[in-house]
């Protein structure tokens, strides 16, 4: 079980929380000239790296807003949180 601090919600467990994946993947810019292995690459090619990784994801059971996790892929350890957009002025 990860324990994840939501930079809105503070700390909640892993089970309320969507991964979405490595934090570091752009979209092509420009979809109509991307050729279909450009896409294959972008859908598939991923990295497995050992150690401190920065992921994206989503409290989906809670705030819903995407966060940025900097997470140790071998020990699953959170090394920290970030919120991703700025907190909505009321």
């Amino acid at each position: 079980m990860l324990l994840i601090a939501c930079p809105f919600c503070g700390p909640r467990d892993q089970v309320e929380y969507v991964h979405g994946g490595d934090a570091n993947v752009r979209r092509p810019a420009d979809p109509s000239a991307t050729t279909d292995a450009e896409w294959g690459a972008y859908l598939g090619d991923r990295d497995n790296p050992a150690g401190e990784h920065e992921e994206l994801w989503q409290h989906a059971m809670g705030c819903r807003r995407w966060i940025g996790v900097r997470r140790n892929t071998l020990t699953h350890e959170v090394v920290s949180t970030r919120a991703l957009q700025p907190e909505k002025s009321t």
